[in-house]
């Protein structure tokens, strides 16, 4: 008898966790079924947050100070210190190499090579940026982008709209791959001119691939697409804004007291703690050089049996040891672009107009697709790409939030402000210059504070000037668990983490 009743009960057990798990889930606000195809085929995603893209670490986002921490020795006054927050985001581990950049320039000469060859053309990184008059730098401008020995090193002479396309393109890539991973394209090596993977085509329904298998479609009960709506395709590849890259550099999650308080103990002069570059615990690196930069005059690297920091010019990436959020040369090595136009009195607008004190970015020229009748995106171009188009003022007129479509100089530039930049003939600012933080190998250290910032004009490089992507993080701040998420099982090379 005993018996019989613990195998009804068991039997009973397995019949309502049978039927638990066959029912669906309904809407809280209508009583609808969510994914039934009878109920109309409505999908409700169990959706596990944003995975990692390749080479990406998660900065969680918080509030700092953002501006110089240092003395103002050039006395330009144009990095008032002022708090802000920053949303969390993902930034890249390292800077931009040139493997990764020969990547990219094999990838345009592949698929746009035959018909359209000034895209890679336009692509090249300037390799003279490294001949100067009164040096023998000449190796450099054969050797350094194309030599197998500096693969590893920062890419440099791209401008800023190289460094724009280049994130462009990873995009594209990085989807595309997440497509295959997911099964439901195939890798394709024969896309030319404009059928190639561009994720806003794909998503307009204007690039096809070749599919393996489509996403199963509740509406109709056939296969269909992946949306955006979907949370499968990551957000793009950018650059970071110069709030994003100075709170990243700064990484002062290092020094919060406790996990349970809001308590930084101390600001930082450079990326790590103190007020030198040389590594002050006292263990067998005591003393070692911490960044790649020049000491003094004549002195890039120390002396022969004792170099310092081991790099004349620049350093293989993953030299010297990461920051505390896992970023590797946020300070020497490579200055690099932001995203953001350069104003020298962006800090004093901050500090005044409160509602600007999230997300700080002074650039903002904004652009909306261009649409047919029907109110979707029309054709796209000749590189397979969404055509956009510049918002105008008379567009956004009567809008609350914002009423100009190019809003380069708000407070800094225009009517308002009463500030005026006449490039050429009062100042060399102008709608082109681009902030470039980070000291390089060729700086003082100076130059390596976060808070430090310069410009150059968008469509110019330097030998001393590289980049690395950033990406917006969508949803919650604190990412996917303890793994962020990440569905991209690439094996890492082992690095050099040790001080040089």
């Amino acid at each position: 008898m005993r018996n019989l009743l613990k195998l009804s009960v068991f039997f009973f057990l397995a019949i309502f966790m049978m039927s638990s798990c066959g029912k669906k889930e309904r809407s809280t606000s209508t009583g609808w079924m969510y994914n039934d195809q009878e109920w109309g085929g409505f999908e409700k995603l169990d959706y596990e947050g944003q995975v990692t893209g390749p080479n990406l670490v998660l900065v969680e986002g918080g509030t700092f100070t953002m501006g110089l921490s240092d003395q103002d020795v050039t006395y330009d006054w144009s990095n008032i210190p002022r708090r802000v927050t920053v949303s969390s985001f993902y930034m890249d581990e390292t800077e931009v190499s040139n493997i990764h950049y020969k990547e990219y320039l094999y990838w345009l000469k592949r698929v746009f090579g035959e018909s359209y060859p000034e895209v890679r053309i336009n692509a090249l990184p300037d390799t003279l940026v490294w001949r100067e008059e009164l040096s023998f730098n000449e190796p450099f401008v054969e050797t350094y982008f194309r030599h197998p020995s500096y693969d590893n090193y920062p890419v440099v002479g791209v401008n800023w709209v190289q460094a724009n396309e280049f994130c462009r393109w990873r995009t594209d890539r990085v989807n595309e791959m997440v497509l295959i991973e997911k099964g439901i394209l195939n890798p394709n090596s024969e896309q030319k001119d404009e059928d190639n993977f561009n994720t806003e085509s794909y998503l307009a329904g204007q690039y096809q691939g070749n599919v393996r298998k489509n996403l199963p479609d509740l509406q109709t009960g056939g296969e269909r697409a992946v949306r955006f709506e979907d949370g499968i395709l990551l957000p793009a590849y950018r650059l970071p804004t110069e709030a994003e890259w100075e709170y990243a550099a700064l990484a002062l999650v290092g020094n919060q007291t406790t996990e349970q308080d809001e308590r930084i103990s101390d600001r930082r002069l450079y990326p790590w703690d103190g007020n030198t570059v040389r590594q002050q615990r006292r263990n067998r690196d005591q003393g070692k050089i911490l960044a790649n930069f020049k000491r003094g005059r004549g002195d890039y690297m120390g002396m022969a049996g004792k170099l310092n920091d081991h790099a004349h010019i620049t350093a293989s990436v993953t030299s010297f040891m990461p920051n505390d959020f896992g970023l590797y040369n946020m300070a020497g090595n490579v200055s690099e672009w932001t995203m953001d136009l350069y104003r020298p009195l962006t800090s004093s607008a901050l500090r005044d107009v409160e509602n600007h004190d999230l997300n700080p970015y002074r650039g903002g020229k904004f652009e909306t697709k261009v649409l047919d009748e029907n109110g979707a995106p029309v054709e796209k171009d000749s590189l397979g790409r969404i055509r956009y188009r510049y918002v105008e003022d008379d567009e956004v007129a009567d809008r609350e939030n914002f009423q100009r479509g190019q809003v380069y100089n708000y407070l800094d530039g225009d009517k308002e402000s009463e500030v005026f930049y006449e490039y050429g003939i009062t100042t060399l600012i102008s709608d082109k210059s681009r902030v470039i933080k980070g000291g390089s190998w060729a700086d003082r250290a100076y130059w390596m504070a976060p808070g430090a910032r310069r410009f150059k004009e968008e469509d110019k490089s330097d030998r001393t000037l590289g980049f690395r992507c950033a990406m917006t993080r969508v949803g919650g701040p604190s990412g996917n668990e303890d793994t962020g998420g990440n569905m991209f099982k690439f094996k890492k090379k082992k690095v050099d983490r040790r001080y040089k």
